[in-house]
């Protein structure tokens, strides 16, 4: 058969392949511990469960609603987005989405076309990566470093605007996969560098509601009445609220930009999901202190887990924040993917090895330890010791 030259230069789904290297492992170091995806690793709350099984079973919900989103939880998310972040953002700034991987792609379909370029720093997210790859769009990477706790350098990232010329620079904070939080300056002056050179800053910044309150806000970039002319940013409730099975996530874009969207927001999805929308307009406000205690309970699991690793011989860990660690192999341990493959197959110990975020990470493994509560997190550091 003929198919897509794009789709078959994309890379293949991580996470399935990471994990069958675990079909093999036949349980002597105990129960098989899957810390490669960013799933919460506990239900949402009784309220919410009950909300989205009776807007399951509305026959308003059977239909089709707004391309954009109902009107009801874009203001309720305008208004969060408002308060979190300290600026006004009125809700036709705002489009739900099918889930925040949808929102990314298609906002690449707004903003380049074939054969232009996307800054794209390493390690990356590998599903940015992936949509770029299928809409023949070229990456071009920015690599960061762990000695400067792989935050972009602003600096590089001006030179690359004046090299390729991109349509777009993506920046993803708190990041996945290192969990690095980007200092607002940092943030703020790629902004201005892409204004300068006419390119948009696409921000994902779906793990904002568990950056530490001394954190917020993270950037002042909606306190520009022109932000729209430079800023696109993304949102994903998956985490927040702990639905990632119901695919909802969000755009925040400036006029320009959403008129333009609404025509991949119709091809692509016709509208969100409709029940979760209903949910999640009543969660917003109603469920404030729940997510603060969601990033309390975070911010323990991470200073348990690096604890925990942080002793182990010949293991370095270079980052760590809200739901991943990324750890650095000991010198004489083979590359990542085998590492990977070793540790799930003998050691049931499933993790996603650096390459699967870009080139140069052949010596690092990511780890969700957001999964996973802490008497499981307890056992992580004997399987990467009987490993090493």
């Amino acid at each position: 058969m003929i198919l897509s030259s794009r789709i078959r230069a994309t890379d293949v789904p991580p996470i399935p392949a990471a994990r069958a290297w675990a079909a093999r492992y036949d349980g002597r170091a105990g129960p098989a511990l899957d810390l490669t995806q960013a799933v919460p690793g506990y239900p949402p709350p009784p309220e919410l469960l009950a909300r989205l099984g009776e807007a399951a079973g509305s026959a308003t919900s059977a239909g089709y609603g707004p391309i954009a989103g109902d009107m009801a939880l874009r203001e309720a998310l305008a208004a969060d987005i408002s308060a979190f972040y300290r600026a006004p953002v009125p809700a036709g700034s705002v489009a739900i989405t099918a889930g925040c991987n949808l929102a990314f792609a298609m906002a690449m379909q707004v903003l380049a076309a074939e054969g232009e370029a996307v800054l794209l720093p390493t390690p990356w997210y590998f599903n940015h990566h992936m949509a770029l790859t299928m809409q023949g769009v070229r990456t071009i990477p920015v690599p960061t470093r762990p000695e400067d706790g792989f935050i972009p350098d602003p600096a590089r990232i001006a030179a690359l605007l004046v090299e390729h010329k991109p349509r777009a620079v993506v920046l993803v904070t708190p990041n996945n996969p290192t969990g690095a939080i980007y200092p607002a300056a940092v943030i703020e002056q790629v902004a201005a560098d892409c204004r300068r050179h006419g390119a948009l800053l696409v921000l994902d910044e779906t793990y904002r509601d568990f950056l530490p309150a001394g954190r917020v806000p993270p950037h002042a970039l909606f306190d520009d009445p022109d932000w729209g002319h430079v800023l696109l940013h993304l949102y994903s409730f998956s985490k927040a609220y702990c639905v990632p099975g119901h695919r909802v996530g969000a755009v925040v874009a400036g006029p320009a930009v959403m008129a333009e969207l609404e025509k991949a927001l119709d091809t692509m999805q016709i509208c969100p999901p409709r029940p979760p929308q209903a949910a999640l307009t009543w969660a917003i406000p109603a469920l404030t202190e729940w997510r603060a205690g969601n990033r309390a309970l975070m911010a323990e699991r991470a200073a348990f887990f690096r604890d925990a690793v942080s002793q182990l011989p010949g293991w370095r860990l270079d980052a760590i924040g809200t739901y991943f660690a990324f750890l650095r192999l000991p010198e004489a341990a083979p590359d990542a993917m085998r590492a990977a493959e070793i540790l799930a197959a003998e050691q049931g110990l499933m993790t996603l090895p650096g390459p699967f975020f870009g080139p140069g990470q052949d010596r690092h493994l990511r780890l969700a330890f957001a999964n996973a509560a802490e008497p499981v997190l307890a056992q992580v550091p004997a399987r990467l010791g009987a490993f090493s």
